[in-house]
């Protein structure tokens, strides 16, 4: 079988990324030079598609694979934050690929997982050791929201991937720090989950929840500003919120790792990238850990972030090579 090209498509809310990909016929995938497009700039969907085949100069392969940041098993995709509007089978008529590809954008991250060379994997805790070759691994990618995905691997090479909402359980205190952050969300929402407190917009809440606190009066700041403060120590309240945060995602990965059975786990989304440093120094570790009677068995998972720099086309290429390659 000979080499397969495909477009590779990453859309969110704001950003519709775009690349071509070569799949060789030993299943290697070879990504091109990603372009991103702001959503808002194109009417739709097929215009921004038209948009990238004007920048490649030349016409596009006629096979997609294309990830998208919501639900996508009806027959009308609608994205919550842009006015787009994609019917999967319009995509030959309308874009002229006859063989395409629809994941979840997260799905298309635990395929990238299931796929990627170990050199694009930072150790954070656990036996320093590759990810096993069988059994589950755990993925849990802090960003806009928070995902969550398991992968199953045979052993023999062969893999399956299952995207899930787990994001959306309730979120578990541990102390009392944590105890006022809830009781402080509760007062907006009837019910919080673990997304309102481990998410990139949810350092805001938590760095708000630590200065009532201490009856601090501060200014409003957003939550780019709160991270940068935060990371890089210049503001000791924002580095507080941050180490909490740190605390909340190691005990919500070793939750999602104890409820599938994780032989391993994978801490991915472009957040969990940006504060690699400041992980590896944190509580997450110990918090992993943290479960009294399972503590040994949780100190056995080796947890990892993956540092590919662009996991959802990747990650839709693999899906798409899965799906109509083999």
């Amino acid at each position: 079988m000979s080499e397969t090209r495909i477009v590779t498509v990453d859309i969110g809310g704001t950003h519709a990324r775009f690349a071509l990909a070569t799949i060789a016929a030993d299943g290697t995938i070879t990504l091109g030079e990603p372009e991103t497009l702001h959503t808002k700039d194109h009417a739709s969907f097929q215009t921004a598609w038209e948009h990238f085949a004007e920048m490649q100069g030349a016409a596009l392969p006629g096979a997609v694979a294309i990830a998208i940041a919501g639900p996508v098993g009806g027959e009308v995709i609608r994205f919550t934050n842009n006015p787009w509007v994609i019917r999967p089978a319009l995509i030959p008529e309308k874009l002229g690929a006859d063989r395409y590809t629809v994941i979840n954008d997260f799905g298309a991250v635990g395929h990238a997982v299931a796929r990627a060379d170990d050199d694009h994997f930072v150790h954070l805790s656990g036996p320093d050791a590759p990810l096993p070759a069988s059994g589950t691994i755990s993925v849990v990618g802090p960003g806009t929201g928070l995902g969550v995905a398991h992968i199953w691997r045979s052993g023999a090479g062969d893999y399956r991937v299952q995207a899930t909402e787990g994001g959306h359980i309730d979120f578990a205190p541990l102390d009392s720090i944590e105890d006022a952050i809830l009781a402080r969300l509760r007062q907006r929402h009837r019910r919080v989950s673990a997304e309102r407190v481990i998410c990139g917009p949810a350092i805001v809440d938590i760095y708000e929840a630590l200065a009532a606190m201490e009856h601090r009066s501060i200014q409003p700041v957003d939550d780019r500003t709160l991270w940068q403060l935060g990371t890089s120590g210049e503001d000791s309240l924002a580095a507080a919120a941050v180490d909490r945060f740190c605390l909340s995602l190691g005990s919500f990965a070793g939750d999602i790792a104890l409820a599938q059975g994780g032989s391993g786990v994978v801490i991915a989304g472009g957040l969990g990238l940006r504060i690699k440093d400041t992980l590896l120094k944190s509580g997450f570790a110990n918090r992993f850990t943290a479960k009294g009677r399972f503590a040994e068995l949780m100190g056995r998972i080796p947890v990892k972030l993956i540092t590919h720099p662009q996991p959802g086309l990747f990650g839709a290429a693999a899906a798409f090579a899965k799906e109509h390659l083999t």
